[in-house]
């Protein structure tokens, strides 16, 4: 496990230029066939250090829960954005995710003084630094990565899967998994699948299929 201390760095870098509110930012959902990408903002305390923070891929879902809870009890502030499979679509997913990342610092209660974002940078008039591998260098982004990655997977588990069942969506989370690729194959692609990541999987069928789909909905 990464030593949590190691993860301050940046922020402790900032604090010594007087810099009190820094917002962490990240987005999950980028390589899913479905849903909304989703990103998380958090300011946390000067000098606060969360016991066993990483990145949100490399900690199980127990812990990811857990951290979730301090996380949400601890910070000065949090917010978190959604941007739907169909704006994904006409953007493309890096547009959508900055985006979903603007619009969670834009809900942040305090306006941060910097911004520590996961690769990317947000169109915002904020100083800002774009850190690779972000989730596992600076608790900050670490804590939003969690926000996210915990809201995305509450989303497929607890709303999406009820909504499309034959996706089996609580099981895979939305990538492109052999299980859900199988069960798109057999069953088309929903409202909610992501149009120009299906290309691959459907091939020329994919636009018979999506208006045959919409003819079907109304939409």
């Amino acid at each position: 496990m990464t030593d949590t201390m190691d993860l301050l760095a940046y922020e402790k870098q900032l604090w010594a230029q007087q810099i009190e509110f820094i917002a962490g930012i990240d987005e999950v959902g980028r390589g899913c066939l479905f849903g909304d990408v989703v990103a998380a903002a958090v300011i946390l305390p000067r000098g606060f250090v969360l016991e066993g923070i990483n990145d949100s891929k490399k900690l199980t879902e127990k812990k990811r829960e857990q951290l979730y809870n301090q996380i949400v009890e601890s910070a000065i502030t949090y917010h978190i954005s959604c941007v739907p499979s169909q704006v994904v679509d006409r953007l493309n997913i890096k547009q959508a995710a900055r985006l979903a990342m603007r619009k969670a610092v834009e809900g942040l209660n305090i306006k941060p003084e910097h911004l520590l974002v996961d690769a990317e940078t947000i169109d915002l008039p904020i100083s800002q630094q774009a850190i690779i591998k972000g989730d596992a260098s600076s608790q900050s982004i670490a804590a939003a990565s969690i926000l996210a990655k915990v809201t995305r997977d509450r989303l497929c588990k607890e709303e999406w899967d009820e909504q499309y069942p034959q996706y089996q969506l609580a099981k895979h989370k939305g990538y492109g998994t052999k299980l859900h690729n199988e069960l798109i194959l057999q069953h088309g692609p929903s409202p909610m699948h992501r149009k120009t990541f299906l290309k691959k999987l459907l091939g020329d069928e994919l636009d018979q299929i999506w208006e045959t789909l919409y003819a079907k909905t109304g939409d």
